[in-house]
Order: C-alpha cells, then sequence, then structure tokens
C-alpha cells in the first residue's frame, strides 16, 4: 500500500493527524511503526466507542504496521480526569488485571491479537526512584499543564487539582518515551496529554511521536458521550438482539456519524446516504436497519444480524400476539414451589431474572410495561398464578417463558 494510500486510510474518521507531513516520512520509510494505544484499564466491558480507536488500530495492522496494545496498570492507579471535572477512582492491582485481562479478551473481536504486543506500564514506572520523578517532572512547567481545559476550570472554581493529576501527562508522555513509539492512538479526549508526549519525546533526544485522535462517540442518548456509569452504551458483549434494538433506538441525527465510524461502508456513499436523509429520500428507520445488521454482522455473523431483525420485527409489529412473542421467549426455569400459589408480580419478575431491583419492577408495573400472556398487568401488587409456559414481558425486548424445573 502506498503512503498516500494509508494517509487516506488513516484520515478516515480522524479528528487530527498531527503531524501529517512527519508521519508521511514516517511511513516512507517502508517498515513497520510501532504503533501505541492506551488500554483502559477501568472498565471490564468494550462498547462501540472504544471500538471506534481499535479499528483504527486494525486498520494501521492491516497497513503492516506494529500495534502495541498498552495496559495503564500502574497510570490506573494514580488518576486521570481526561475532560471531566473529577479525579477517576484509582483502582488497586488485582481491579486493573481483572479488567485488563476482559479488555484484551474482547479487543480480540476487532485486532489480530496474534500481530498485537502487549505491555504493561508498570514495567519502567514501577522501576523509576524518587529521583528519576524528579527529573521527569523538571521537563515540564505548572502553567503549561495549566493549559489542559479541564484543569484550567478546576484552578478557576477554586476545585482542588492534586500534584498526582498534574503529574498524569507526563506519565503518560513517558510510555511514549519508553517504547519509543512512532504514533500514537486515542480520543480527542487525550489531545493535551499527546502533545505533551511530543514535548517530552525531544526532551529526550527522540523522535517525537505524530498521533491521530478519534472522536468520541455518543452513546444511545444521543448527547453524553458513550459510558457505562450512563447506561447509554451498545457494547460488544451484548446478544445480537439487544444490538439490533439499540440501535434502532438511536437518534435519527447519528446516523452517519455511527455509518463513518463503526463499519466499513464508503464516505462518499455516507456522504450521499446523509444528503438523502436532510431531503427525506433516505428513511432513517431503514437506515436504522442496516447499520444494525452491519454492526452485528462485524461482531457477530450475519447470519445472527438477520435473525435479530427477525426477532426485533416479532417484539415490535403492531398486534403481535402471545405465539409470536413465544417465539423470542428466553426459557426460565423456576422452582416447583411457586408453581403451588399465587406469587406476587414483583417477585415474579425478579425471579424470572427480568429486572434487576424489585424497585424496577415497580416501576416498570407502574409504567404498563409489564405483560403476562400479553395481558397488562397495572397493579403492583397484582398475584399470578404460574403454569407452565406461562410468557411473562417487560418492555419491548425482555420476554421470558416459564418452565418447571425437573
Amino acid at each position: 500500500m502506498s503512503v498516500e494510500d494509508q494517509l487516506e486510510l488513516i484520515r478516515r474518521g480522524a479528528v487530527l493527524v498531527e503531524n501529517e507531513e512527519e508521519l508521511r516520512a514516517k511511513l516512507a520509510l517502508g517498515r513497520p511503526l510501532r504503533i501505541k494505544h492506551g488500554a483502559d484499564a477501568s472498565s471490564p466491558r468494550l462498547h462501540l466507542g472504544h471500538a471506534v480507536q481499535l479499528r483504527k488500530l486494525r486498520q494501521l495492522q492491516e497497513m503492516g504496521h506494529e500495534v502495541i496494545f498498552l495496559v495503564g496498570d500502574f497510570t490506573a492507579r494514580i488518576g486521570d480526569p481526561s475532560g471531566k471535572s473529577q479525579t477517576r477512582p484509582l483502582l488497586s492491582a488485582e481491579q486493573v488485571e481483572a479488567n485488563a485481562a476482559r479488555f484484551a479478551a474482547q479487543a480480540a473481536k476487532i485486532l489480530d491479537m496474534d500481530r498485537a504486543r502487549v505491555e504493561f506500564n508498570s514495567r519502567w514506572l514501577g522501576q523509576m526512584t524518587f529521583a528519576d520523578v524528579i527529573n521527569l517532572a523538571s521537563r515540564a512547567t505548572v502553567a503549561r499543564m495549566l493549559e489542559r481545559d479541564d484543569f484550567a476550570i478546576r484552578f478557576a472554581e477554586n476545585r482542588p487539582i492534586s500534584v498526582l493529576e498534574l503529574l498524569y501527562p507526563l506519565v503518560q508522555g513517558y510510555d511514549s518515551v519508553a517504547l519509543e513509539a512512532y504514533i500514537e492512538t486515542g480520543g480527542t479526549d487525550q489531545t493535551f496529554n499527546f502533545y505533551q508526549a511530543r514535548t517530552l519525546m525531544r526532551s529526550y533526544g527522540l523522535e517525537p511521536q505524530c498521533f491521530i485522535t478519534m472522536p468520541l462517540l455518543e452513546g444511545t442518548d444521543g448527547h453524553e458521550k458513550m459510558g457505562k456509569s450512563l447506561g447509554n452504551t451498545i457494547d460488544l458483549l451484548d446478544t445480537p438482539a439487544e444490538k439490533f434494538g439499540k440501535v434502532m433506538s438511536l437518534p435519527d441525527t447519528l446516523l452517519t456519524k455511527y455509518l463513518l465510524l463503526c463499519t466499513d461502508t464508503p464516505e462518499v456513499e455516507i456522504e450521499e446516504l446523509g444528503r438523502g436523509l436532510a431531503d427525506g429520500t433516505v428513511h432513517p428507520g431503514q437506515l436504522k436497519r442496516r447499520l444494525a445488521r452491519e454492526i452485528i454482522t462485524l461482531y457477530d455473523s450475519a447470519e445472527e444480524a438477520r435473525e435479530a431483525e427477525r426477532e426485533f420485527d416479532i417484539r415490535h409489529k403492531p398486534g403481535t400476539d402471545v405465539s409470536a412473542l413465544e417465539r423470542v421467549a428466553e426459557e426460565v426455569r423456576l422452582p416447583a414451589r411457586v408453581f403451588a400459589e399465587p406469587m406476587w408480580i414483583v417477585g415474579l419478575l425478579s425471579a424470572c431474572g427480568l429486572v434487576k431491583t424489585n424497585s424496577e419492577a415497580r416501576r416498570m408495573v407502574q409504567q404498563g410495561a409489564v405483560r403476562i400472556d400479553g395481558e397488562r398487568v397495572e397493579d403492583e401488587a397484582a398475584e399470578v398464578l404460574v403454569r407452565e409456559g406461562l410468557i411473562v414481558a417487560v418492555g419491548k425486548r425482555r420476554v421470558a417463558r416459564i418452565v418447571r424445573e425437573a
């Protein structure tokens, strides 16, 4: 692949490629380049927001470059606001190790892990002496650190900023020094840290890395960055049916962005589809179906994508009867004792695993989201006679068929 072809693919979806002329020169060397990407060891589950970064790494792998999957096991115990107004909670070594293992296993859905190099930054940061830390700190100024937006805001509002937080960009930058990275990839929330890494590498006499920043993907709410704490994620480990339903719930305004960042649809076609959405010649519902099928095909299979669409239609088609719901219901086995007498609706929903708490069960009943054999239940004090084959549904996607335990 030519240098210009590589650059064209690198630019796809990117917010910033810094510095493109330097990157062109590195690519012209004609040898594999070391690509550094920091893993978020604070999260045990990957979602499509993470996948935006990993898909870019896969593209670089396919160009023949070496991806270094850097697990920040040391830095996870420092705390990085990363554009937030407060410090992330610190994690224990055990938590980081467990999360990193799950993260890497899920990343294998996108990256070729046989061709990726996994590093843990405790290997070099854990060996630093206090003199080494002082030497590292001497290479930056507080004034430069306060140029970071979230630090500047907190400083102006007289909210605390720990010295550890000020050190974080230097520690992350030192990772690039230790790895002698040619390129780093990440989200736009890491831009300040990436610039710090370039400066730090120069101070150590190294050629500064280039970097590629990718957009932060909004979640299913259409506004906030996709994140577990907000409950707006589409997880790689979601079932195909869950993925399909979540994609169908996306705001129309996000469809072209998702096509660009989450699929391999050509940019020219995405631009054409965007114009069609604007002038009404492209139906957003049909485009959501296409997007859902493509995402599920990438992470599951084409057959599962078709089945997920079929299930979605059964669940959402007006006038869907109990027999249709039964075909998509998940079998739930309950002990024989619950068949002896009527069961409280709230307890039944919990026993079937359709809700997480009794409070959620009550709320679902109050909202009219609960149906027993197709009949809506609106009284949270209602009792249900449990029997073989009973269909219990909460909302549009959670359906159970009760079976007696052997």
